[in-house]
């Protein structure tokens, strides 16, 4: 198949649902939160005010906390479970009670400058700019109640990778007894053996159900949650929003917004830091019950080059790994080491690659000056594209399309990187 701009922008559009854009027909029928941020990025090559109307419809499901959620219920579908009534947030729109990885003011301070319409991008990001503070706000207040300068996932989900091979010792607490029945739409659309498990589903609900109990409250969900993760991801992701956030602050901000941001920039920095494992040649998640390093390596333990903390030498044996893990799959990045026995290239975040992780990991590796190994993880994204169409992720042995087709944030990486 043959990737053109036209082709991908025809997916976004085929997915707008008015002024939002689903993931995918049918499999993913609502706005989810970092893929609208990713794909206003695709929007904005070649429709400004479009790109911008997908971060405000966005916002329009953030909580007065400033909690940014997961999914946000615009309209009714039957396609996806757990629904709005499973959650039962009681906010309008509807919404999920989780979160997942802070992506908006990295996409509103890309937006801005690299916008046509100076004017028009000026005044959307002053407006987005207080949404976007309010939520790293709150990834302090309700997700760092330790003060140490790493935030927490209290779901899987809230990393946007959902069955990482991460998340198994410390989702083994949670008991696989949810009191909500499960009514799996996911693989009605998708092969089984390409999603979560069914016990994974289990715990996942399990979860909902708990803090449905707690009425969402932060502190309750803090203190009752049997799964509580420094996500090597989430971290790095939110250090890079912050200094975004810190680019739009000098813009729009206050000298207390400033002092804030310059405050939690430091901490996150040398928190992140102590993650790095000598081991594995890369960064590694924190199990925050336990107080355990998570021994495994994966495609998320590399996104702090994207947030540009590594040492110069540090960001070389990351190249170094990333290139061992190459001599093993024909496309890079998986999503797991290759060498880990638990590596399945068909099944969702164990194994297969991803466009927008691609995209992060590439940009931090140009930063450290390893072109080279950028450009060959640029050239394998473009050729799973050609190959197999604009598909949710790809098996890096063959390079099978996999999950949802017709997939708005892989169209959307097309768009931004410019695939001729």
């Amino acid at each position: 198949m043959t990737v053109t701009i036209t082709a991908a922008r025809d997916v976004l559009k085929a997915n707008d649902r008015g002024g939002y854009t689903v993931p995918t027909s049918r499999l993913y029928p609502f706005q989810w939160n970092w893929d609208s941020a990713f794909v206003a990025l695709g929007w904005a090559t070649f429709d400004e005010g479009r790109a911008w109307r997908e971060l405000e419809r966005l916002i329009e499901g953030q909580w007065e906390d400033g909690m940014l959620p997961h999914i946000i219920f615009h309209a009714p579908s039957d396609d996806y479970f757990p629904g709005p009534d499973v959650w039962g947030t009681h906010h309008h729109p509807a919404t999920s009670g989780i979160t997942q990885p802070p992506v908006l003011a990295t996409s509103i301070r890309l937006l801005l400058e690299n916008a046509k319409d100076t004017a028009e991008a000026e005044a959307h990001a002053a407006a987005l700019y207080p949404r976007a503070l309010a939520l790293h706000r709150w990834w302090t207040e309700a997700r760092d109640r330790q003060h140490s300068g790493l935030v927490a996932i209290l779901h899987p989900w809230e990393s946007g990778m959902d069955n990482s091979p991460a998340w198994d010792a410390a989702m083994v607490r949670v008991p696989a007894t949810p009191t909500t029945p499960i009514r799996r739409r996911d693989i009605s659309h998708v092969q089984a053996d390409m999603r979560p498990s069914q016990a994974d589903y289990e715990r996942y609900i399990t979860l909902v159900d708990l803090y449905r109990s707690l009425a969402w409250a932060p502190d309750r969900m803090w203190d009752a949650t049997p799964f509580k993760v420094a996500d090597l991801a989430i971290n790095a992701i939110l250090h890079r929003a912050e200094t975004d956030l810190m680019a739009l602050a000098n813009r729009f901000g206050t000298p207390a917004d400033h002092s804030a941001i310059a405050l939690r920039l430091e901490s996150q920095r040398t928190a992140i830091a102590r993650l790095w494992s000598e081991e594995a040649n890369l960064y590694q998640s924190l199990d925050l019950i336990t107080g355990e390093r998570i021994p495994v390596s994966t495609s998320g333990g590399l996104l702090p080059l994207f947030a540009r903390i590594p040492t110069d030498d540090q960001a070389a044996r990351m190249a170094a790994e990333i290139e061992r893990w190459g001599g093993k799959v024909r496309y890079l990045v998986p999503s797991l080491s290759p060498f880990d026995p638990r590596f399945e290239p068909k099944r969702y975040w164990r194994g297969p690659v991803w466009a927008i992780v691609n995209r992060m990991i590439n940009e931090g590796l140009s930063a450290y000056d390893h072109g080279a190994l950028a450009a060959r993880i640029r050239e394998d994204t473009q050729t799973l594209m050609r190959q197999s169409g604009f598909a949710e992720y790809y098996d890096p042995t063959t390079g099978e399309g996999l999950g949802g087709g017709s997939f708005s944030w892989t169209a959307a990486m097309a768009l931004s990187w410019a695939v001729p």
